[in-house]
C-alpha cells in the first residue's frame, strides 16, 4: 500500500484487510478554530493518536516538534502498530491533523501509510458506520522507527538557506498572517514571514475537506516553477505545513521536508529576519 491518499470507498471495501490499522488523528482543538460534525465518533476500531501527549517531543519549548525515534517507536507500539502494518489515518475535520501524522510516519521510515481523503465527514456522508470514540489500542506492536533526516529541516538550515537558496520554503499559513497583517495566534511571536518564502495557504489545496484535483493543484503550485530544489514546508507549528506538503506529493517529484519549528520558532527569536 503506497497510495498517498485513499478514498472512503476504498477504506470501506478494505477495512477488514490483514495488517490494516486505522488511526484517528482527531484532536480536541485546533488553531484554525475549525469545528467538526463528527466529534465523539470514530470509524470502527480506529486507534486514537494523541498528537500533544504521545507524538510530540515533550522536552521541547516549541509545540508539535517531532519526537525522538525511540519516543515515536514506543508510542506506535502502544497503539499496536507493527513493522508490517498498513496504516490509514484520518481526522474529524476532513483534512487537518492527519497529514501531520502521515508525514511523521514517513520521517520515521514507515512508507505504508495513507491519508483518508475527506476524513470522518466524508465517511459519514457516505453513510458508513461509526461508533463512539474509544481508547482501543490492541496488543503491543513491534514497530521499528528508522529516522530519515532529509525529511526534517531545522532552524540552522533555514537560516543558511537565506544565503545559499538551496531550497524553496513554502508557508502554509493564511495570507494575512504571512503578510504580517494579522497577529499570530500564539503569544510572543512577531508577524511576517521567512524572507524569500512562498505562500500557499493550506485552505487553497482543499475543497470541502478533500484535496483538490491534480489539475487544480498544478495551477496552485505554479509559483514553485520547474526548479528541482528541495521544497521545505512551514506554517505555525508544523501541522498545516504537512497538508500542503501532501498536496505537493500528488503532483511534484521534488524532495520534500518540513521545517519542524515553523513560525513558532522563527517568529520567536528577535534576531531573525522577517519580511
Amino acid at each position: 500500500m503506497e497510495n498517498t491518499i485513499v478514498s472512503v470507498e476504498w477504506l470501506h471495501k478494505n477495512l477488514e484487510e490483514v495488517d490494516l490499522i486505522v488511526l484517528d488523528a482527531s484532536q480536541k482543538s485546533n488553531k484554525a478554530n475549525m469545528e467538526s460534525s463528527g466529534k465523539n465518533f470514530q470509524i470502527a476500531n480506529a486507534r486514537p493518536v494523541n498528537l500533544e501527549k504521545d507524538f510530540s517531543d515533550p522536552t521541547h519549548k516549541f509545540p508539535h516538534m517531532l519526537p525522538s525515534p525511540l519516543h515515536f517507536e514506543a508510542a506506535c507500539r502502544k497503539l499496536g502498530i507493527n513493522k508490517s502494518s498498513k496504516i490509514v489515518v484520518y481526522d474529524n475535520l476532513g483534512i487537518y491533523f492527519s497529514p501531520r501524522v502521515w508525514w511523521m510516519f514517513k520521517a520515521m521510515g514507515h512508507s505504508a501509510i495513507s491519508v483518508l481523503d475527506g476524513g470522518l465527514p466524508a465517511w459519514k456522508n457516505k453513510g458508513y458506520p461509526v461508533e463512539p470514540v474509544q481508547n482501543a489500542y490492541g496488543k503491543q506492536g513491534n514497530f521499528k522507527a528508522t529516522f530519515i533526516a532529509e525529511k526534517v529541516k531545522d532552524y540552522t538550515f533555514i537560516t543558511d538557506n537565506l544565503t545559499l537558496q538551496q531550497a524553496i520554503v513554502i508557508d502554509a499559513r493564511a495570507a494575512n498572517r504571512f503578510n504580517g497583517l494579522d497577529p499570530e495566534p500564539r503569544e510572543g511571536l512577531r508577524s511576517g514571514h521567512i524572507p524569500g518564502s512562498l505562500n500557499i495557504p493550506f485552505q487553497e489545496v482543499l475543497l470541502n475537506g478533500q484535496y483538490k484535483t491534480k489539475e487544480e493543484l498544478t495551477k496552485i503550485f505554479a509559483p514553485v516553477g520547474t526548479d528541482n530544489k528541495t521544497l521545505v514546508f512551514s506554517c505555525g507549528s508544523g501541522v498545516t505545513a504537512c497538508i500542503v506538503l501532501l498536496a505537493s506529493e500528488l503532483i511534484l517529484k521534488n524532495a520534500k521536508a518540513v521545517y519542524d519549528g515553523s513560525w513558532a520558532e522563527w517568529g520567536y527569536y528577535d534576531k531573525n529576519i522577517a519580511d
